[in-house]
Order: structure tokens, then sequence, then C-alpha cells
């Protein structure tokens, strides 16, 4: 309909207000349209309603967005919630400046939208996100919003809206619960992200500056505090956090389903969704689970286990500062050290806490590249520090003030390092070497008694005694790993025939086998003449046998035996990346998606490395023909016969012995032997633009420059022609966001400093997330030189590298 001419008005004329059941299937609002009392603003995907509705037994008239189609009525949004219509008309309508503008019967403004900017064409429109957005359809930005209901949430958080701060406009986005369940005006809880230190969630009454009543812990980068909001089944977090906003939003993994989280009227944070069989909403995550989430519960230097009778104890090394209280359940005066230093310098140390919920009040002193005993260091150095923490996303954070707010986490959590008394740290070391001396004492009992159960199994006996010989050069492993006899895996490879080699590496040949229950293993063998092979042999059954993850081939088991030395591996049909992505025809060509899909697989495998596992990896030689294939085309890193385990507080180390594949070392590692978790990530960004544009990094050749492919890309990328990378025999079309984005991934890998690289987390967080804003790259490392040749080294008379030192490693996979 289009009366022209007319102002855009809802009104609400001489009716109580209510819920509407008889709508428009309109989505926008403009100047020349008009909407009646008994109509409502629908959302185009008829997901969304805006008009007027009167709450309960109230007789006060709201503006709102609610579900269309959910019999029961759900407000998600209210205009004017602190200031109501009071009687039974009014009128909504885009006033004279191009505002949304709210009357009551007197003409008086009501509640305003507040535009950035004036419109000369103001349409407002319903999206079918719930978002009531105005903008100007005159001008190249009529897709610009003007103003939009999503930056002032109510009680309710939906996907897609942002919550936190815009540090450019100072804007924050936060939600505050109704006052009452028939009051929608503003209540006392307010629902915020606190920034100060890590970013955190606070539940606070009383306003902004009211108390806390929870605290959600820090984010580390994919979850808050031991595993709040992460990622699950359901729904998707997203965490954004660069120099112009800082926002934690979500996004469900289906699309169809309705969710949202609602801060209630006591102040508890609840994850819903709507169950259409049953017609109600369903809780799924509540915010305040025990009482361990109450602020502050066990005080001062105190600390939560909801496992525990009762609840609250002092840290180790503190003891309650009222004893009566405290042995009566009331622990709020918290704790005090038991041996309080005159001299905070004199003997001081650091006792580690392990998987804890980090105490409020943070303070992040340094940045991601910031070692943990420089923090130690920064710390013990400032008499006013309590405490301090590296954290993955933030480097070193410090506590200057009462520790409060502590809870144990089952599992999750970040470590914690407390400053205690010299005399605190010695009864604790006493104590830890009573508990080595039992330890050492259990463990000869079961050597003694694994000795004894040897005998009996005079087979076993032999290859047991070699294994501990050769691998068991540390009592304290235990690889528990099957054994395999040489005469099976002889008949399995056929007497290790030629024609069962499906590789070779600086470890030696790798064949194809099947045991007698029909399964397919790879066997890969040490060669007799192996330089470098016993110790890789010994490093990969020691670390592999302790990882398991989708992403990482899996080690069935090993043979030791005389001096043979093998490895049995599953068997990956599709044998290693590199056949399709190197040389390869269009027959062999992979699509985008595949492609996509086996770069995440190598990002979530590297980040159980870095991050899940038991034991904290660096594989120092992951590429290509590294990453097997199986029969979905699933990756699987393999090769970990140079990989090293870091401690869990160990930033970065240094070798003499630089071993790795030129073409994938990072520049701090094949200059100075210095290696990290960034060195993978420079290692994956490689492998990224080789799976993008099906060309190898090093031995690239292009006709315009003597540049390696990071080089390539890095001069694409500045002139804007990023697209030009992609491989020419992919299959078209592919998302071309999604390839920039991924392009855009890959060079921030391989930048040149590596405290400039993200973490795998990070990276993951990227791959997943298209709302994620990702920082510009800069200058890839080794993108203007190539490595030496034999040739090149001889005529200079330098040689930085040791040829025989460097994996080298066939096409086929294993």
């Amino acid at each position: 309909m289009e009366l022209k001419g007319l102002p855009l008005l809802i009104f609400c004329y001489s009716v109580l207000c209510f819920l509407s059941n008889i709508s428009i299937a309109v989505d926008t609002m403009a100047l020349n349209q008009t909407i009646t009392g008994d109509q409502t603003l629908v959302s185009a995907g008829q997901t969304f309603e805006l008009g007027f509705f009167t709450p309960g037994n109230s007789r006060n008239c709201y503006l709102g967005i609610w579900y269309k189609n959910i019999p029961l009525p759900t407000i998600v949004w209210v205009a004017n919630r602190d200031n109501p219509l009071t009687d039974s008309s009014g009128a909504l309508k885009i006033g004279d400046n191009g505002n949304l503008v709210l009357l009551n019967k007197t003409g008086s403004i009501v509640w305003s939208s507040i535009s950035s900017r004036a419109a000369k064409i103001p349409i407002a429109q319903l999206l079918d996100s719930g978002n009531l957005v105005l903008r100007d359809e005159s001008g190249d930005d009529s897709e610009s919003y003007l103003w939009q209901s999503f930056d002032y949430p109510s009680d309710t958080l939906m996907p897609g809206m942002k919550f936190g701060l815009n540090f450019k406009t100072g804007h924050s986005w936060y939600l505050t619960s109704w006052k009452a369940v028939e009051d929608p005006s503003t209540g006392d809880f307010t629902y915020k992200l606190d920034i100060r230190g890590l970013p955190q969630l606070l539940v606070r009454k009383g306003g902004e500056s009211g108390d806390v009543q929870y605290r959600s812990g820090p984010w580390d980068g994919v979850r808050f505090g031991g595993g709040f909001m992460r990622k699950n089944s359901v729904f998707n977090p997203i965490f954004v956090f660069d120099a112009e906003e800082v926002y934690y939003a979500f996004e469900n993994n289906d699309k169809s389903a309705i969710t949202r989280f609602v801060v209630n009227q006591s102040g508890s944070l609840q994850y819903l969704t709507w169950n259409d069989r049953r017609q109600e909403w369903v809780d799924i995550i509540m915010l305040q689970k025990d009482n361990c989430d109450n602020y502050g519960l066990c005080g001062g230097f105190g600390i939560c286990n909801i496992n525990d009778s009762p609840v609250c104890e002092c840290l180790k090394g503190f003891t309650p500062k009222v004893p009566q209280d405290y042995n009566a359940l009331d622990w709020s005066d918290g704790c005090v050290p038991k041996s309080p230093s005159s001299d905070c310098k004199m003997g001081e140390g650091f006792y580690k806490f392990q998987g804890l919920k980090l105490p409020d009040a943070s303070q992040i002193l340094g940045n991601m590249s910031m070692s943990s005993e420089d923090c130690e260091m920064v710390c013990l150095n400032n008499c006013s520090c309590k405490a301090y923490s590296i954290t993955e996303n933030s480097g070193c954070v410090v506590w200057s003030d009462v520790l409060i707010d502590i809870r144990q986490y089952v599992e999750g959590g970040h470590d914690l390092y407390v400053r205690l008394a010299a005399s605190e740290l010695d009864s604790n070391n006493k104590k830890q070497v009573v508990i080595v001396i039992s330890l050492s004492a259990i463990s000869t009992v079961l050597v003694i008694g694994s000795i004894g159960w040897c005998v009996i199994w005079n087979r076993k006996r032999a290859l047991r005694r070699d294994r501990d010989l050769h691998i068991q050069e540390n009592p304290e492993e235990d690889l528990e790993l099957p054994l395999f006899d040489l005469d099976t895996i002889r008949d399995a490879t056929k007497n290790f025939s030629f024609t069962k080699i499906i590789g070779k590496g600086g470890f030696g040949p790798v064949y194809k086998g099947e045991l007698p229950t029909g399964q397919e293993i790879a066997v890969k063998r040490l060669s007799q003449d192996s330089g470098q092979g016993l110790n890789e042999f010994k490093n990969e059954v020691t670390l592999i046998a302790n990882l398991q993850h989708r992403n990482l081939v899996r080690l069935l088991g090993c043979c030791i035996e005389g001096q043979e030395r093998m490895l049995i591996y599953e068997y990956m049909p599709n044998k290693s990346l590199n056949t399709f992505i190197f040389g390869q025809t269009k027959s062999t060509s992979l699509d985008w998606a595949k492609r996509f899909d086996i770069i995440v697989g190598i990002a979530r495998g590297l980040l159980y490395l870095h991050r899940d596992s038991r034991l904290r990896i660096i594989h120092r030689d992951l590429k290509a023909s590294n990453i097997l294939l199986d029969i979905e085309m699933n990756p699987k890193i393999s090769d970990f016969g140079l990989a090293r385990i870091f401690g869990g507080d160990q930033i970065q180390e240094n070798t003499k012995r630089v071993m790795g594949t030129y073409g994938y070392m990072p520049p701090e590692y094949a200059i100075d032997g210095l290696f990290s978790v960034k060195s993978d990530v420079f290692s994956f960004g490689v492998i990224v633009l080789e799976i993008i544009s099906g060309k190898k990094n090093r031995g690239f050749y292009h006709p315009d420059h003597d540049l390696n492919l990071l080089g390539h890309t890095w001069i694409l990328w500045n002139e804007d022609r990023a697209l030009e990378l992609v491989d020419p025999l992919m299959e078209r079309p592919f998302s071309l966001p999604e390839m920039l984005r991924c392009i855009q991934v890959g060079l921030l890998c391989v930048q040149q400093r590596p405290e400039d690289r993200p973490t795998m987390s990070s990276v993951v967080l990227m791959l997943d997330s298209e709302t994620t804003i990702l920082a510009q790259p800069r200058q890839p490392g080794f993108y203007t030189e190539r490595f030496p040749t034999e040739n090149d080294l001889s005529s200079t008379g330098k040689k930085n590298f040791t040829s025989n030192e460097v994996t080298i490693t066939l096409i086929d996979g294993r």
C-alpha cells in the first residue's frame, strides 16, 4: 500500500495494547507507508514482529519486538522500557529529523532513536535476525545502519548481537534484567564485559557501580573461565579483541534453531532454546551453577572447591583471618599469610596452583612473548605483587591486591603462581621430597614385579629387555605400546618386499602391510645405516604413544627385535597431501571445500599438540608430505621424529642442531636455532598458502620476480590481487570471502616476527568464525630470499646448515 506524503505510523488508539495476532508481511517502514493499530511490522522471514504490547496484568503499554510464530509470548527487545505509555494510545513514526520516534496521545516524544547522522530517505526495517535498523536509502551507503536496536539490548542476547565495547565511539553493549516478570523497566542486575585486565563477564546488582554477584573468569581464546560459553554442538562463541572493539557474540550451529541468552530478574544468565515439540523454552545453560559461582564466597586468598565439604579453604601458605568465623562457615573475612615477611625479597618465591579460575582485578604486564621467568622476576621485584600467571592470549598477568574469587575446576582452568614466604616454600619442598621418596619406593616395587612377570613370558622377555635398553633410558617413562613380533611384520610386508615400499625418509623406508586380521598398516623401518634414525625412533615412540586426536596419525605399536626397530601405523590410503596439491592434474585436484576442511583439520591437530594434549608438543617438521590423508580425505599429522616436549610454562627453547625442512622453517629457527609453538604456526602458514596455490614455497618460480611463494603472495596481497594466488586447476566457483580469509590467515602465520604470529587457538577461531576481525599481516619471513643450495654454499664459502640434518621425505604417503 502507498499513501504518499503521510508519516509512517504504528497506532495504538482506543484499544488496550496487546500482542497482536493481526499482521502484515512487510519488513520496512518509510515515509509513504502507514500501519494501523491492529497491525505489526513483520520481518521478511516471518520470524519477528514489532508492535505494541502490554505485559500480564499491567496497564502500561510498550513498543517491543517478539517472536512471531512462538505461541508463548517472548519479548526480546523493548524501546520505552523506562518510559511506558500509560494509556491506550501511542504512535511510532519516522520524525522530521529522520529518527524513529514514539509519541504519546499528546504528541510528546516518549522514546527516540539517536542516529549517527540525518537521513535523506529514511527507511526503518525489521531484519529476520530481530534487529530493527534505520538506514538512508539515498547514496552509496544505503546498506549501512544509522541506528540499530542491536546496539541497545534489553535483557536478551540473540545470535549476531555484540556484547562488549566499541573503543572508537565509547559505546557499550550490555544486558540489564527486567524489574519483574510483568515489568520490563530496568531491573537490579547488569550483565557486562569487563576489560580491566583480562576480559571477563560480570553480573552486578545495583547498576554499573553495584556489587559484583558473579564473575566468569578470563577469556583464554576458546572459553571464559573453566568452560562457560565454549564451542559446543549447539552454538559457536565468537570473541573479538582488537584496536577498535572488544566483544563477545555467538551463532547457532543449526541455523533453524531459536536460541537466546537472557538475564532473568534474579540476576542469573540462562541460555534457552525453543523446543517446538514440547512448546516451551528449554534451559540449556545456567550461568551460576553452584555456590562456588557466588562472587568472593571464600574471601581473600580463599579457594572454592564444590567437591569439598566445606567448599571453602585457604590457599596453601595462608590461614583464616578470623578462625572462629571460618570454622562457622562464614568465610567473608578471608585468609592471611601464615608467615608474613618483613622484607618482601628475602627468600620469597612462588607456589604453583593448577586448574584454577584466575582471581579478579588482574593487570596485564607484558606481551605474549614474555617468558614465565621474566614474568616471575617482574612480580618478585615488585613488593606489592601477590601472584602472576602466563596466559596464551595476553602473556604476563599479575595481581597486586588481595586474591579473590578463586575456584578449583575439575578440568580446564589456568596455572597461578602465588607469592609465599621462604618458610612456606621450604615446608612445601619437604613435603615434595617425602612424596618423591614414596613414589620412588613404589616404582622400585613395580619394576621388580614387572621383571618377575617378564620371566614367565620367555618370548616377550627379550623384546621388553631390548625396549628397556634402547627406548626407556628414563625409568619414569611408561609407553604401554603393543609389541609386534618380527615374523608378523615380515609376513605382513611380504618379507619387506621392494614392491611394498610406499615412502622413504631420513628414518628409513616405509612399507605397506596387511595383518592377519585384514587390517592395513604402514611399517616405518629404521635403516641400519641411518645416521639420525635411532634418536628419532625413540622420540617418536615416546611422544605419539601419549597422543590421540582425529587429526594425528595413530600409532598401533612397535617392533623391537635384535637390530630391528619399527613403528606400525594405521595405513593412509590417500597417501600424503603433496600428492594432491603439487604437480596434480585436473583429475587429482581437490575442490575448495575439501582443501578448506584439510586446512581446518591440520589447525585443530596442531591446537591439540600445542595446548590440549597431555604433553605440550612442538612438531618442528610440519610440511605437506607429513600430512597424510585417510579414506575420507581427513588430514592427519605424522612424523614426530623431530618433535619436542615443552613444559607447561615454557615459551621458547634453543638448539644447536637445526633440523627440519627448508621452505617450512621460520627465520628464528633456521638462523638462531630458536623454536616455539610459533615455529609450527609459521610452517602451518606455508602449508595453507601451498594448499591454496598448488605450488611449493621452495622452488616456486614466477617470470616477473625471483621471490618464493611467500614473497609472491605478499606482493599480490598488497596489490589487492590475492585471488590470483588460487590454484588454476581448482574447480570454480568457490567462496571468495572464505578464500581471502584463508590467504590472510596464511600471511598472518608466516610473519617475520614470532610474536606477531597468532597462536593456533586464534587461528582455529579465525577459520571457524566469519565474523572475527582479522589483523592486517606484516612482512613474511624469508620472503625475499631462497634457502641456499649446495652450489650456493660452496661458492660463498659459508655454510649455515648441515645438509644431512635436513629431513627428506618422498611425496608418497605412508
